[in-house]
Order: structure tokens, then sequence, then C-alpha cells
């Protein structure tokens, strides 16, 4: 008796190339990310069915081995994966295998990589509301000496900057995986990608008050040119917790009291 091989991708690429069901393959994860493979690396392949065709490919669905994952779709289906959703990423930065349609996957693709302007307008807006909070709170702990939460607060900040950060440049935010291989191939305008990773290290894992508040004057500073100023005043004389602190006031200078802003 043989004893059965597990399925490889390159064995599926060629059984799913000679179906005519299959109008695409779409290769995303490490593989489509050069330099990221390790040794630990499946092949995460979308195979994306003509509507309404028939194939014995479909008995693959939910297939999931340390070798190849894969997501059986139908193209209309595929069409939405993501939009919007956590997939919406991998997919921007995935690798087309196969393309029947004449360019149409790689159409797709291009789709999902590019946030239409009032998607990413409304993005920024709520993003940067959210981002304004858990710094608000982060620094507000920290003056009261609740450094956990202060920390904890910072950490969360971090997030929300960075979805801040791509909406305003009409981007899905990358996997926490990608961010430094993204920035260093496609670099955020108007930021300085070594001095941006190397807030983020530090404000994640100490919660530096300082450096949250020189990062948020360019952040408000972008986003005011970006036309989200009503979000930004909307706090009031919140904001000045959250600033840097103007020459000859000291910390206790600013406001310390009254209610946090409400969790929008």
């Amino acid at each position: 008796m043989s004893i059965r091989q597990p399925l490889t991708y390159h064995a599926f690429v060629e059984l799913a190339t000679a179906d005519p069901a299959v109008v695409g393959l779409v290769l995303k994860g490490s593989h489509a990310h050069d330099g990221m493979i390790t040794e630990y690396s499946d092949h995460d392949l979308y195979v994306v069915l003509a509507d309404g065709a028939a194939t014995d490919l479909t008995r693959f669905a939910g297939h999931r081995t340390p070798e190849l994952d894969l997501v059986i779709i139908t193209l209309s289906d595929f069409r939405a994966a993501g939009m919007p959703g956590f997939e919406r990423y991998a997919l921007a930065r995935a690798s087309i295998v196969l393309d029947r349609l004449d360019g149409g996957i790689a159409q797709i693709l291009a789709a999902k990589a590019r946030l239409d302007a009032d998607e990413a307008f409304r993005d920024a807006g709520e993003r940067l509301d959210a981002y304004a909070n858990s710094l608000y709170r982060s620094v507000k702990n920290d003056r009261d000496g609740h450094s956990l939460a202060a920390r904890l607060d910072a950490a969360d900040s971090v997030r929300f900057l960075l979805e801040l950060l791509f909406a305003l440049d009409r981007r899905p935010r990358p996997y926490n995986k990608y961010l430094e291989w993204e920035l260093a191939r496609h670099p955020l305008p108007g930021w300085d990608t070594g001095l941006l990773l190397d807030a983020v290290r530090r404000i994640s894992g100490t919660g530096d008050v300082q450096l949250q508040r020189r990062l948020f004057a360019q952040v408000e500073a972008a986003a005011r040119r970006a036309g989200h100023g009503a979000v930004l005043d909307a706090w009031g004389e919140d904001l000045d917790l959250m600033r840097p602190p103007q020459r000859g006031r000291r910390w206790a200078d600013h406001r310390t009291d009254g209610p946090a802003p409400p969790a929008r």
C-alpha cells in the first residue's frame, strides 16, 4: 500500500492552472513579501473561481497544512474580500500566480491597496479621535502616578496612530509583522521612517510621555493639513495636556482636573 503524500503548493498550482474554472491564483503572506520567508512559512493561496463555475477543486475547501493553506472563493466574493476587513492589507500586497482575466485580478488587488477619498477621510477622522483618546489617558495616568495604566494606554495609542497615518495616505495599515517591511519599501509621505519606528518602539515599550507629546505635535499638524481640525478642536482645552509644554510653563501649570472625554 502506498502512503499518500501531503498536497504541495507546486502540485496544487499545477492542478488549479489546468482547471478552466479557475480565473485567478493569488499568493499572500510571507511568500508575497520579499525577504520575509522563514522555515515555518506556509503558502497562503487564494483560488478564485468564475462565478457559477463547477469544479472538483471545491473538495479542497478549508485545506490547511504546514505547507499549504487554501481559500477557495468565487470571483464576486474575492472582489469583496477585505473591503473593509482585516484581510485587506494581505491582499493589497499579494502576488499574482495566475490571472485569466487579462489583468482583472491585478485590478481587483490594486483597488484593495488604495482607499477611496471618502473612505480614507472617514477612517482617518475616527482613528485620530481614538489616538487622541488613548494619548490623553496615557499622559493623564502618568501625571496621576498610574504608571502601568499609562504604559498600556500608550501602547493602545500606537495602534490608532498607525491606522491614522496609513489612512491619511489612503492605504490599509500593514500587519505588525510587515510594518517595517512596508515602511522600508513604501515610506509614509512626510515621515522619516527611522524616527517614526523608533518612536513607536519607545512609546510601546516605555510609554515615554515627552516623546508622545512631541509626536502628537507632528500628528496634529498633519491632521489639520488633511482637514481634520474639527476632530482635534472637539477636545478643547484637553489638547494642552497632549501637546509639548510651552516654554516657561511647568507640567503642573497644565489643566489637571476635569473628567476624561468619553470614549468615542
